[in-house]
């Protein structure tokens, strides 16, 4: 657990700081999709320190260098209230950030945002009282709930925003496409990692490593992947948007090579 939340807060922080530095490399009409994406980064890498620092309070050992056999400690418990505050307020961003650097009609914009976000704040809602339940019944029970939304997400991306890719540029359709994917994909780790303490709850302390890192992972792909993959699209938008820019950002990119080139 230790490894697993230090490589999520390093994926996190300086994955925000990347797509902070990269703004200039996109047109200015894209770069409120790159600040956005930025603050998912912050946002979880802020978490992950939380998480962090629950974990450490919660689960103590003996042994010189902590590598003996981990215990809860007397009077501590370990927050998953973190994480779900986390996913809370990031997810509704991520779908933003999406939307804003596709650069839809405002209208399209305004009517999937009013329809995205709200179901995403309701589907981390209804997990949370399962995350934290000991009865596996309570646990089940909000699961389900919980995929209503989801599902209802997944739906809006892959039929409803599939009616505005022609109007993307080819290579822009193309990665959209792929990002989709990609979301269904790491989305889908989530409640996989749900339902692991439900038919692995005879294993202990495994299935609860095995649920954190699950989680874990998916925050790295769903959030920094996912920004690089913004910031992919932001480029490839700015390059069909202004052919002097892409000119411009072309030549920077060739220059050391020539230079180191001409040099050796």
């Amino acid at each position: 657990m230790y490894n697993f939340l230090s490589l999520v807060i390093a994926a996190q922080l300086f994955g925000s700081l990347f797509l902070l530095a990269a703004q200039p490399r996109v047109l200015a009409r894209y770069r409120q999709a790159l600040v956005i994406s930025a603050i998912v980064c912050g946002i979880a890498a802020y978490h992950y320190f939380r998480i962090f620092e629950s974990f450490k309070s919660a689960f103590v050992t003996d042994a010189q260098g902590g590598r003996g056999t981990y215990v809860q400690a007397v009077g501590e418990s370990f927050n998953e209230g973190y994480r779900y505050v986390d996913w809370l307020l990031t997810v509704p961003l991520l779908l933003t950030e999406l939307i804003v650097v596709l650069a839809l009609a405002k209208k399209l914009q305004a009517s999937l945002l009013y329809r995205l976000i709200p179901a995403s704040a309701l589907m981390i809602a209804l997990g949370y009282p399962g995350e934290i339940s000991a009865d596996n019944t309570i646990r089940n029970v909000f699961g389900l709930l919980s995929t209503i939304p989801f599902l209802y997400i997944l739906y809006v991306l892959f039929v409803e925003l599939t009616r505005s890719l022609d109007r993307q540029p080819p290579a822009v359709r193309q990665t959209v496409s792929r990002m989709r994917i990609l979301l269904l994909a790491t989305w889908g780790v989530y409640p996989i990692a749900y339902i692991i303490p439900l038919y692995f709850s005879d294993t202990g302390a495994t299935a609860w490593v095995a649920k954190q890192a699950g989680y874990s992972i998916a925050d790295i792909l769903a959030k920094v992947l996912y920004g690089l993959l913004i910031y992919k699209i932001a480029r490839l938008k700015s390059f069909a948007d202004d052919p002097d820019f892409a000119a411009r950002e072309n030549e920077l990119e060739v220059r050391p090579a020539s230079a180191g080139k001409n040099g050796s």
